[in-house]
């Protein structure tokens, strides 16, 4: 049995126009041309345009699609073909999910009568660090927490947002009272915040790694001091500068020993 361009693509549901392309372009050859010009389609390349839709249907290229099905004889290039775009496929997704968040924040805020909050709408967790944080701490860490961030509802980010707001307003409190970096009650707020890194995914100290936690702790306390952003979260660059030398110290007194 063979079919003609009209009558593939009337069964494909594609029009003639695009398999003449893919010929064109050497993704799907016609089983045989005819002595009057037509192109006609077997089980072979029937089979094969099957495939071709069912790849294009997940977003991939033509080009991508060429060769994964040039590696066809190859199972492991394939495979790594394949993950490979799973991998794109599933970071486009999470960047959807993360606007369909915002939208649907922006509805609910609209409903109720209420403005959007702009961070809502435009970041998420750490967007304007994300540059240092992978520079820092490798582009998994940032992922990790950017979707754990985006996977809470709208409740829940207003929790953890008055939860670090309080945290840091701790710290200026600390800060006009006086209390030095190693007194005990800027100690004991510094264990306070080392919980805090704790919960979120991605981070050394989530994972309980003891010595690169001691580097990342070490890392945020400079990112306090020097980041102007960070002075204007914690109220002064004075309270910042505090929150940095006491998290070094908490951190110097807790590391594990070298020889350990």
């Amino acid at each position: 049995m063979e079919w003609t361009v009209s009558e593939l693509a009337e069964r494909a549901g594609i029009s003639g126009r695009t398999l003449r392309h893919y010929h064109r372009i050497g993704l799907l050859e016609p089983d045989r041309i005819g002595s009057n010009g037509y192109r006609y389609y077997g089980p072979a390349a029937v089979a094969r345009l099957q495939r071709i839709l069912l790849l294009r249907g997940t977003g991939m290229g033509l080009d991508s699609i060429k060769r994964v099905l040039a590696s066809a004889e190859s199972p492991t290039e394939e495979i790594d073909a394949l993950t490979s775009h799973l991998q794109q496929l599933r970071s486009e997704l999470a960047a959807i999910e993360g606007r369909i968040r915002a939208v649907e924040h922006t509805i609910t805020m609209r409903r109720e009568g209420r403005e959007p909050r702009m961070d809502v709408m435009l970041e998420g967790f750490n967007d304007r660090y994300e540059g240092e944080v992978v520079r820092r701490w490798g582009q998994d860490a940032y992922d990790a927490a950017h979707n754990w961030w985006h996977a809470k509802t709208l409740d829940q980010q207003r929790d953890w947002k008055q939860r670090s707001e309080r945290l840091l307003a701790r710290w200026a409190d600390l800060d006009r009272r006086g209390f030095p970096p190693a007194s005990d009650a800027a100690q004991q707020h510094a264990a306070t915040h080392i919980a805090w890194f704790t919960e979120i995914p991605g981070t050394p100290t989530h994972e309980g790694d003891a010595r690169r936690s001691a580097a990342m702790i070490c890392g945020m306390a400079t990112m306090y001091e020097t980041h102007p952003e960070f002075h204007h979260a914690f109220g002064t660059a004075s309270a910042a500068r505090l929150a940095a030398e006491s998290l070094r110290i908490r951190t110097a007194r807790t590391a594990p020993d070298e020889d350990g």
